[in-house]
């Protein structure tokens, strides 16, 4: 494996949301096992988890808030 066949930043980031919403392509995802650490993958996740929720806190805290509630 040359250095030139690990997924770069966006390839793991697009990578980690496509998975997250189910929708990843065999072929990224066959890259992605071949190539990718599974560490990366897995910091990558939890990442995108926690952003994941503080935006949807965020978005209720202020649907509620504009709503007097």
């Amino acid at each position: 494996m040359s250095h030139s066949d690990k997924p770069h930043i966006w390839q793991i980031i697009i990578s980690t949301i496509a998975a997250a919403f189910g929708v990843q392509t065999r072929k990224n995802q066959e890259r992605d096992f071949q190539h990718g650490n599974i560490y990366t993958y897995i910091a990558s996740g939890i990442i995108f988890t926690i952003v994941f929720v503080l935006v949807v806190a965020w978005v209720v805290k202020s649907v509620l808030a504009s709503n007097g509630l």
